[in-house]
């Protein structure tokens, strides 16, 4: 059986004038921002939220260069793949909806003897990422294609993965002139609301996974993991990285120099060039301390061979396996103590 390749992303506005419709697919998403609504009350709400958080998130892409780099980077890592491959190598970008009916044409053009193996960019699961895309799939493409359809779930401890971040660390020290021991490496992955994971999404654990795999590598510099990009004021993953920033010289522990590394990002954009850039990294700087952003992976040359490696030879699950099947129970093994969700 021969293989066309999907590689997957969040996508990102191209220009300013695709933000408002971007944050509208995203915050419609009912896999990222979960209501009681029915869903067209709930596309209602968040359509107009969007238009309104479009008028105070324009000016940070403004800041960046009035764009997300996220798009051009995933078409030239799907480039470089497929002169690498000499396979058909594709590209969805979930939250650019212009960009839907060029992809689901393309889809249905692959050959019925082809497999599609499927690559997130998304180094840890969640429902609220990857998990979104396996829906999209299963309510746009017909049976045929879905059942061609080969996800790699993650790989979160995949040696080729953490081999390939730990180069573009030690790369960054290097360009610094730092050493491993002078250093406190902030892990700054993205948030995800806790009663996401108290009903059932893998998501922390595969963080926590990868950042002590991460830190054993660097066994001489202090190593902290926090989360970041809050939406609302409910309850997310913790410590955050803001108030990790805030309280930077008791968790750097004595080290002068901060480096912030963007775990669950492999490709930068609004969260690590304005988030982290211009909010973070200023917050660490006065209180005395060096701040550092470390790049993400980008196309590093490494990652682009774990990626050829991975999407080609890493055991695979149909589409379905990775859609979510909605509960209002918190799952069996967390605490009512320390459980923030409300069992029914």
């Amino acid at each position: 059986m021969s293989n066309t390749y999907l590689i997957i992303n969040f996508g990102g506005p191209r220009d300013l004038k695709e933000v408002e419709g971007f944050l509208k697919e995203l915050l419609t998403d009912q896999e990222v921002i979960r209501t009681p609504f029915p869903s067209f009350l709930h596309r209602l709400l968040f359509t107009r939220i969007a238009k309104k958080r479009a008028l105070k998130v324009i000016p940070e892409y403004e800041k960046i260069g009035g764009r997300s780099p996220i798009y051009e980077d995933t078409e030239k890592m799907a480039a470089t793949l497929r002169q690498c491959r000499k396979a058909p190598v594709l590209t969805f970008h979930r939250y650019l909806p212009k960009t839907h009916a060029c992809f689901l044409s393309a889809v249905k053009q692959i050959p019925e003897d082809h497999q599609i193996r499927v690559f997130p960019m998304f180094p840890q699961f969640s429902y609220a990422t990857t998990g979104s895309v396996a829906l999209f799939f299963s309510r746009n493409l017909c049976g045929q294609s879905l059942n061609q359809l080969s996800w790699i779930k993650s790989y979160a401890t995949h040696p080729l993965y953490l081999n390939a971040f730990e180069q573009q660390i030690r790369l960054c020290l290097s360009e610094q002139k730092l050493k491993e021991e002078e250093v406190c490496l902030l892990f700054s992955a993205h948030a995800i609301p806790r009663k996401f994971v108290c009903t059932g999404d893998p998501y922390e654990k595969e963080c926590l996974l990868s950042f002590y795999a991460l830190k054993k590598r660097f066994p001489q510099a202090v190593c902290h993991l926090s989360y970041q990009s809050q939406f609302d004021k409910q309850e997310w993953l913790r410590p955050y990285t803001s108030d990790v920033c805030e309280e930077i010289s008791t968790w750097a522990q004595g080290r002068k120099t901060v480096v912030v590394i963007p775990l669950s990002f492999t490709s930068d954009h609004i969260e690590t060039l304005f988030e982290i850039e211009k909010l973070y990294l200023p917050v660490i700087r006065k209180q005395g301390l060096t701040a550092i952003r470390c790049p993400a992976l980008n196309h590093h040359p490494e990652w682009v061979q774990a990626i050829l490696t991975i999407m080609e030879q890493e055991e695979t699950l149909p589409n379905q396996m990775l859609v979510r099947h909605p509960t209002h129970s918190c799952c069996s093994v967390c605490m009512p103590s320390c459980c923030v969700c409300k069992k029914k």
